[in-house]
């Protein structure tokens, strides 16, 4: 008697690790002016994400996204990062709550319209810091989530802080909390640029420990507002994060190159861009 046909298993990356992806504020906004999407973009982004979860079934991401025009502007209005106390301050962190969760709203609707099951997990309901660190930032949610076959979406929010009142909590900084109970096989970072650019204007292709000072002079700032750092400061926090996970890569890409995230999502190893790994 003839054996049924049996589907193979998949390989253990799509079974175990997800991919983390991060939409930067300054890909999907206007980050010179005031809460001003870039409703194309987003809207060809999604449809990308879309594709790659139709091409790839096992597919398991994690998508966070910056904030922008929108909660960037609110909190160096406010000055929510240096921390919280007097009223005004409190009001001022409540309405960058709220500026966070318009752009996160706009994004998740646009996946739904996609076709994309994508369920927004707000950051700052179970984020505990001090000094402006994460300590508590539940991960059980983003579990479930990707065990349901749904797209999990944070995103850069406010958090309550015992030492300084409230803070800021950036995108990479919650995907980098989450990381160490993830342990996601990929990062991809897609902002406006090719991805780390020398004093030339070309693409740094690999960053490690080795050549950190050597392209150090290089990484610059952020175009318009932004409270958490510019490249600089997300190069450093990568290169931490791989020290502390060495299988862990990283690339920094263009999401404005039409096609390339679909692409990298099914073969993240491959395609241009700025690598970071230790």
């Amino acid at each position: 008697m003839r054996a049924e046909a049996t589907t193979p298993p998949l390989p253990d990356e799509e079974v175990v690790s997800p991919i983390f992806l991060k939409l930067g504020g300054s890909l999907l906004t206007d980050k010179t002016a005031v809460e001003a999407v870039r409703p194309a973009v987003v809207t060809r982004l999604a449809g990308e994400i879309a594709q790659a979860r139709q091409a790839r079934p096992g597919l398991r991401l994690l998508l966070g996204h910056g904030s922008g025009s929108f909660g960037h502007v609110a909190a160096a209005r406010h000055g929510t990062r240096q921390g919280v106390s007097s009223p005004a301050q409190w009001h001022g962190l409540a309405e960058v709550s709220d500026a966070a969760a318009r752009l996160n709203r706009l994004v998740v609707a646009t996946l739904l319209a996609a076709d994309v099951p994508a369920l927004s997990l707000q950051p700052s309901a179970s984020a505990h810091c001090a000094n402006g660190r994460i300590q508590h930032l539940a991960h059980e949610p983003v579990e479930a989530a990707l065990a349901a076959g749904l797209l999990p979406v944070v995103y850069g929010d406010v958090a309550f802080d015992s030492s300084q009142g409230g803070t800021i909590i950036s995108t990479e900084e919650i995907m980098s909390f989450l990381a160490a109970r993830l342990r996601p096989s990929w990062f991809l970072l897609a902002g406006e640029t090719e991805g780390v650019l020398n004093e030339a204007g070309q693409t740094i292709r690999l960053i490690t420990r080795a050549n950190l000072a050597a392209v150090a002079a290089a990484l610059g700032g952020s175009r318009g507002a932004d409270v958490t750092g510019g490249m600089r400061s997300k190069v450093e926090s990568m290169l931490q994060l791989v020290d502390s996970f060495p299988g862990l890569r990283i690339r920094i890409f263009s999401g404005l190159t039409a096609g390339l995230l679909a692409d990298l999502l099914h073969q993240p190893e491959l395609g241009p861009g700025t690598v970071i790994a230790a």
